[in-house]
């Protein structure tokens, strides 16, 4: 696979919603290719958007082995953090553990809202939760990738999934889960009706621990985990630019208020 730089698609049309941003954080062991879709349409509705490359991601296997999930989440949070100081209103999305990262940021920063498809609060194959100790025997594992009902579409993830990170992934997790009853700001959860990867534990852990009182769950009939690339991208991509658009709108008007009131 080629690497894939950091890159933000596009400010967006000043005139629309020229004041609302948000990031999009891709999938373990993906790249930006498979939120690509998503990052393009909200661009041409007016929002600025940033699409950070993990690190570790969009090379090779082997380097993410040697990474961390600090290292993903600060990559996520540095994106946020710079779109955030240009923009009045910016949220945080996300794919998998892109959607992880995104409510992990979102119980530290003042995100306008949190969109999330298939977020990773809890992982399918049980071997999972012995990876810290499978880590010093298997180097890696069958690849997650691809999880896809449409016919003919790849997510362009890694072959191969090394144990080392799914470890860190696990402790990734937990730290979110733990800080879920911090996370206040409007939330969207997209779920699919079958993903063999994430299991519907996860989305049941954030509406049961998760601080806000304005969740909303949006069943994807058509699609497994790889959403953003199956048969129901474009209601992620529909709802999504309306989700933000009242609330990024709310949020600005806010900040107007409060720059008046200072003045």
């Amino acid at each position: 696979m080629t690497s894939i730089q950091p890159a933000r698609t596009g400010a967006g049309d000043s005139s629309r919603h020229g004041g609302i941003g948000v990031v999009l954080g891709h999938g373990f062991t993906g790249s930006p290719h498979s939120i690509r879709g998503w990052a393009d349409y909200l661009s041409a509705q007016g929002f600025a958007v940033a699409l950070p490359l993990l690190p570790g991601h969009g090379t090779r296997w082997q380097d993410l082995a040697r990474t961390g999930w600090l290292q993903w989440y600060g990559a996520y949070e540095r994106a946020w953090d710079e779109l955030a100081g240009e923009h009045a209103a910016v949220f945080a999305a996300g794919l998998s553990m892109g959607g992880t990262l995104a409510l992990r940021l979102a119980s530290r920063r003042p995100v306008a809202g949190v969109a999330v498809v298939n977020p990773a609060l809890s992982i399918a194959d049980p071997a999972a939760r012995y990876a810290g100790l499978l880590r010093y025997a298997i180097r890696s594992v069958k690849a997650i990738g691809n999880d896809i009902k449409r016919p003919g579409v790849e997510e362009q993830a890694y072959p191969r999934t090394p144990v080392a990170a799914v470890h860190q992934l696990r402790r990734l997790i937990a730290d979110t889960a733990a800080s879920l009853p911090a996370v206040t700001a409007p939330t969207l959860v997209f779920r699919s009706a079958v993903d063999h990867v994430v299991p519907d534990s996860s989305v049941e852990l954030i509406r049961h621990r998760i601080g806000s009182d304005q969740m909303e769950v949006v069943p994807l009939p058509d699609s497994f985990h790889v959403a953003t690339l199956d048969n129901d991208a474009e209601t992620i991509f529909a709802r999504t630019a309306g989700f933000m658009a009242a609330h990024g709108l709310d949020r600005g008007a806010a900040a107007e208020r409060t720059g008046d009131d200072r003045a």
